[in-house]
């Protein structure tokens, strides 16, 4: 028996965070990322935003992960909004209610991505003990939303969270949004298969993250569950040439992040030390080298990624037209259709 092999999607990070974080750039950003055909555009989550110090400028501007979907889906008619990650220091309560609102107002295109967090001042600052397992409180929000989402009266008391007689109304416009793990471990794969739609990671090397599939599909098939969602955010810079490309990426930072990666499948060499060493953690190149790297994340099993420009925000407009233009049509074997493209002036 043959299995056909899924359309991948594509996305886009959006300049919702740091020194070009504005108005502009997110709403006719997406508008034109819609225009030509992306499947998606996503936010991070930060309540306290300190910036990392080996991938980001210091600038600490950071617009609410919610509210800027919201603004976007009100200008936007069809592109999926996704959090790459909502992190666990709101009550599932309000953020149930959040989501399904937002969901009647801009229709059911929400995919719910989540992750533990790593600052542990975000979650003191609200009262939430950082040293707890806030993979508990993941596991916790998941199944309040769940049931929050296709019941009335709950109950609900995991030792953390406790509540009775809930009702959460209106429901989510199209069913529960679906809820994505968010993380790179071999432990965040384990949480995905148990009660997860998809499992995301951000920057990961494309060897650990074929190792990852293996053990998603694996796993899933052990369970008796459907496969999540296999997806991925790298950062990617598209020039006309790789050195162009390269010229505007922290390579050393990456290379940086990536030796401080406790469960990547190390190079050849025992450790990351090159630019080609960090191949999947980075997506730099001409169009063709972008359609090729993407493809190979394909191969492995991806279903959706997401590109991410967070080194050249300040060009989000160009590197859009780029990959809309030459990449997106290769990738789908089509030419863009023209005459919806939006004129955006920069």
């Amino acid at each position: 028996m043959t299995t056909e092999k899924k359309k991948t999607k594509y996305g886009l990070l959006l300049p919702h965070f740091g020194v070009y974080a504005d108005r502009d750039r997110l709403l006719d950003g997406s508008k034109l990322a819609e225009s030509y055909g992306f499947d998606s555009v996503w936010v991070r989550d930060h309540l306290i935003f300190e910036p990392h110090g080996e991938m980001e400028d210091p600038n600490r501007n950071f617009f609410d992960a919610m509210i800027t979907l919201t603004a976007i889906g009100a200008v936007t008619k069809k592109i999926e909004l996704g959090t790459g990650s909502l992190i666990p220091f709101r009550h599932p309560l309000e953020i149930a209610l959040s989501i399904a609102t937002l969901t009647h107002l801009v229709g059911p295109r929400f995919i719910c991505g989540y992750g533990a967090g790593t600052f542990d001042h975000e979650f003191a600052a609200v009262g939430i003990d950082p040293t707890i397992k806030r993979w508990d409180l993941l596991k916790g929000t998941a199944e309040i939303l769940k049931k929050v989402w296709t019941e009335d009266d709950v109950a609900y008391d995991d030792g953390f969270y406790a509540f009775e007689n809930v009702t959460i109304e209106p429901k989510p416009l199209g069913g529960p949004p679906p809820f994505w793990y968010c993380g790179n471990t071999p432990a965040s794969v384990r949480r995905a298969v148990e009660y997860c739609d998809g499992w995301m990671p951000g920057r990961i090397s494309l060897a650990t993250f074929q190792a990852r599939v293996d053990a998603l599909r694996e796993q899933s098939a052990a369970a008796g569950r459907p496969m999540p969602t296999p997806a991925v955010i790298p950062p990617t810079s598209v020039e006309a040439t790789r050195e162009e490309a390269l010229e505007y990426v922290n390579v050393d930072g990456l290379l940086a992040w990536a030796n401080k990666a406790k469960y990547w499948v190390k190079p050849p060499s025992g450790k990351f030390e090159t630019w080609e060493d960090l191949e999947g953690t980075l997506i730099a190149g001409n169009p063709d080298e972008v359609v090729e790297a993407v493809r190979k994340f394909e191969d492995a099993g991806c279903e959706h990624l997401v590109f991410d420009f967070r080194f050249k925000f300040d060009r989000f407009f160009e590197q859009i037209d780029l990959l809309g233009q030459e990449v997106l049509p290769k990738l789908r074997q089509e030419a863009p259709a023209k005459e919806a493209l939006v004129e955006v002036e920069v």
